[in-house]
């Protein structure tokens, strides 16, 4: 038998990690499971779980996104042509992973009750967990707008998204409090509803004034998914790079509305404690893109594309060695060479909306 490599012996020992806390979580819920007894049940030392995972938290976190990445899709027969019907399609896909009253409260539906409780009680997490849900809102919005453009010049569908992820959300912790109360079918047609609401959402750009200069460098990212769409996200295609700490992920939005039409553009998601965040993020954003994979045809999946840069390395390919929760660094490619760079609040908007060519003088044209 072949020996294992280190990498792969770490791959194998995360999986049964995975694996025996998933059992654990199911069987004694968040609370009563114990980091011991997952240990036992993968066959390995307390230490060797911790050295994969910082916490139960995390641990919980990642187990979660885990079951959520993996979900599968089944998109409706027919796809859906209107924002009606989209919302009603990412609604249904949203309660079928509702708890039921009559289930077991060890049930499957259930591993995910403690997620909020667990985000609420950290202030490491309550942040990140805000603009993720915004970055979901803005990712459901795209798409909505692709069925039907908003109805005032320079509008947007991000307040309707927002409005039926509050719902869906609402309605996930009261099925989980209130076993019972929760009508799947209602909360269905309220989503529904939604599509004829005037939300008067304009999009206003911020009055900020990043760290903008040409460069001109040769663009070599690594290879990278997609979050949204699980497929490859060709970072090397021009466009805009923006590399986003998880405090700063509503800023995504400034790019795509600052861009020239059918420009890529790709979120580098990056974080101070990736050991204990990139499980959530990887949560949040699955639990939303699986809905949308499932509701709406794929030309009007979103132009926006997520990654998480977990290593550093597209960050690093960006122009930035080190990152953090509040970084915000966008980049500018053309043919292959980054041409700009823009640091500091307003960096995702500058690098999209500038008039660029690979520089011969240092100087760009805005």
């Amino acid at each position: 038998m072949a020996r294992l490599s280190r990498a792969e012996a770490q791959e194998r020992n995360r999986a049964k990690v995975l694996a025996a806390a998933r059992d654990e979580f199911a069987r004694s819920g968040f609370r009563d499971a114990k980091i011991d007894v997952i240990a036992d049940r993968a066959e390995l030392t307390r230490g060797a779980v911790y050295s994969n995972f910082p916490s139960k938290r995390a641990l919980y976190f990642a187990v979660l996104a885990d079951l959520a990445e993996r979900a599968p899709v089944n998109p409706p027969a027919e796809p859906a042509l209107t924002v009606r019907e989209a919302l009603r399609e990412v609604a249904r896909a949203w309660v079928t992973r509702l708890p039921l009253a009559t289930e077991d409260g060890r049930a499957p539906s259930r591993l995910g009750v403690d997620v909020i409780p667990e985000i609420l009680a950290d202030e490491l997490t309550q942040k990140p967990y805000a603009q993720l849900m915004k970055l979901n809102a803005v990712l459901l919005g795209l798409a909505l707008e692709k069925l039907r453009p908003p109805r005032e010049p320079g509008g947007r569908l991000v307040r309707i998204a927002e409005a039926a992820l509050t719902v869906l959300q609402g309605a996930g912790q009261l099925a989980a409090a209130a076993p019972g109360f929760v009508d799947p079918f209602d909360v269905i047609r309220v989503c529904e509803g939604l599509a004829d609401l005037d939300a008067g959402d304009p999009w206003f750009v911020a009055p900020m004034i990043p760290d903008v200069r040409a460069s001109d460098e040769p663009w070599t990212p690594p290879e990278a998914v997609d979050a949204v769409t699980g497929e490859p996200a060709r970072p090397t295609r021009d466009g805009v790079v923006a590399v986003l700490g998880l405090h700063r992920l509503s800023a995504a939005e400034e790019a795509v509305r600052a861009a020239p039409p059918g420009t890529e553009i790709t979120v580098v998601v990056v974080t101070g404690s990736p050991d204990e965040l990139f499980p959530l993020a990887r949560l949040v954003v699955a639990a939303t893109a699986t809905c949308l994979r499932q509701a709406f045809p794929r030309p009007a999946w979103p132009r926006l594309r997520v990654v998480y840069d977990e290593s550093g390395a597209m960050a690093a390919a960006a122009g930035v060695p080190e990152s953090g929760d509040m970084t915000e660094v966008a980049v500018r490619v053309v043919s292959g060479r980054s041409v700009l760079r823009a640091e500091g609040f307003g960096a995702c908007h500058a690098a999209a909306s500038r008039t660029v060519e690979p520089p011969e003088d240092g100087e760009v044209s805005s």
